[in-house]
């Protein structure tokens, strides 16, 4: 995407050209980007979080509060397999100006996204529920 952008940047300067194709590129580019990012960094657990609140909480607490985390982000993930594709349907006859992409190419990213985010979810469920406080 980076390329693209610079490769755009260097023809519209440098060679007073416009490549009429480059920007809604780099536009679907970082749509996936930033979909498979958050993917793989739920996958490594890398999302922020706040814990003010639940590090007070005793164990069985903050054991109640991990399972609602995964049961929300479980259903945040049926809501993007499922919007996503009906989006998908929905935009499935148009094409993109530019590049000529059927649009339910560029917008599988949502309900694909969202079926890896249900995977990890639910394995990072089982693994909590499989170490529950005593």
């Amino acid at each position: 995407m980076a390329l693209v952008v610079a490769v755009q940047v260097f023809f519209r300067y440098v060679l007073n050209d416009s490549l009429f194709w480059s920007e809604e590129l780099a536009r679907y580019m970082l749509v996936w980007l930033s979909f498979l990012g958050a993917t793989v960094a739920a996958y490594h657990r890398l999302h922020p979080g706040v814990d003010v609140l639940t590090s007070r909480f005793s164990s069985v607490g903050q054991y109640i509060c991990r399972l609602l985390v995964h049961g929300l982000t479980i259903l945040l993930s049926l809501v993007m397999i499922f919007s996503g594709c009906q989006f998908a349907w929905f935009v499935r006859l148009q094409i993109t100006p530019a590049l000529g992409l059927p649009k339910w190419i560029v917008l599988t990213v949502i309900p694909l996204c969202g079926l890896l985010l249900l995977l990890y979810e639910a394995m990072f469920l089982l693994q909590t529920i499989r170490q529950r406080p005593t």
